[in-house]
């Protein structure tokens, strides 16, 4: 049989040769990479490169004292947070390149329930913030591992790892109950928050970004990689850029006698102190320096601070946005945010 594939038929009984239709010249080409999505690569791209230029520029009504602040707290958060987005972004291409498809489903229990808290105490193992669990938590779900479980890991990872509780036993020299009560607290919430996704979680908020996991036959490794590395980052860094934008916007406006207000009801300083931490944005890294800080409030209320800040705050809810959807992150903040509070007053009331 020549070059030209041909099919064979009977025709009256008499066998003839039939030429195969000729491939469509589309099937041949390159199919575009999934996940693409040139139009959320390219609003995110100009928006970082958009405060970039806000940031660097230094004339006009640019050199206002309030603009200025607000420049040094959005650049403050953003690289603070990207060595962590860097680190976890090279993870996540990792994960998707070299790690096989089912080694995570081999590793975790094949009930939820049971991988669930297993998989918020393998959190301890990753020290980075928040910006960096959410691409990984991602490659998790894409690689088989039930969402609760990449939940509980996305959770856990910024507020047990080992940095977080270093930081916060240099923060509050000579209260080993408070690194206690961070690591409770937070490995409750995380454990917490996996069952409820498993109970009432639904499939259809659940809306990750889409393109290709695991080894291409055919492509290198070191490429698939790449890839998997460029899109991550890009995604989840411009979402980064509005996060840090909303949280300081709101620490420039809101004046610092607003603080003194509250810290003296013990009723509204924890409920205060979670929003706070939520509007601040800052890195896990570091948040413990900031809660020492305050001083006029109680315990528990800092602790809160604590527990609530790596979980939910403005440009997590972003990437989390960016990477699983809109009606994900609005359902899953609110509600990480009522057991963070809850945990952190039980597990406060009872070691503080």
């Amino acid at each position: 049989m020549g070059k030209t594939d041909e099919l064979v038929g009977v025709v009256d009984g008499t066998a003839t040769a039939v030429a195969a239709p000729p491939v469509p010249t589309a099937v041949l080409r390159p199919r575009p990479r999934p996940g693409r999505r040139p139009v959320t690569v390219a609003l995110v791209a100009a928006a970082a490169v958009g405060t970039v230029v806000l940031l660097l520029t230094g004339t006009g009504w640019l050199d206002r004292p309030a603009v200025q602040a607000w420049r040094t707290v959005c650049l403050a958060i953003a690289v603070q947070a990207l060595p962590f987005l860097l680190l976890g972004t090279v993870l996540s291409g990792a994960i998707n390149a070299f790690v096989p498809a089912d080694l995570f489903t081999r590793i975790l229990p094949k009930r939820a329930a049971l991988a669930v808290p297993v998989a918020g105490m393998a959190g301890a193992v990753l020290p980075g913030c928040e910006c960096a669990s959410v691409p990984v938590a991602n490659s998790l779900i894409r690689r088989g591992v039930t969402p609760a479980a990449a939940f509980a890991f996305l959770l856990s990872a910024p507020a047990i790892n080992p940095v977080v509780l270093t930081a916060t036993a240099v923060a509050f020299p000579g209260n080993p109950a408070m690194v206690a009560a961070r690591l409770l607290a937070s490995l409750a919430t995380a454990a917490v928050m996996g069952w409820l996704w498993l109970c009432f979680g639904k499939e259809k908020w659940l809306r990750p970004a889409v393109r290709h996991t695991g080894h291409q036959h055919g492509h290198s490794r070191w490429t698939e990689f790449r890839h998997g590395f460029q899109y991550d980052f890009l995604h989840a860094g411009g979402f980064l850029v509005l996060g840090a934008m909303a949280a300081a916007t709101f620490n420039v406006a809101v004046p610092r006698s607003v603080l003194d207000t509250f810290s003296g009801s013990p009723w509204l300083a924890v409920p205060f102190l979670a929003g706070l931490a939520v509007l601040l944005a800052v890195c896990s890294e570091a948040d413990a320096f900031v809660a020492a800080s305050l001083t006029g409030f109680s315990p528990t209320a800092r602790l809160t601070f604590m527990v609530v800040g790596p979980m939910v705050d403005l440009k997590l809810i972003a990437l989390q946005a960016g990477t699983f959807g809109r009606a994900f992150a609005l359902r899953f903040s609110a509600a990480t945010t009522v057991v963070a509070v809850a945990a952190s007053v039980l597990v406060g009331g009872g070691l503080l």
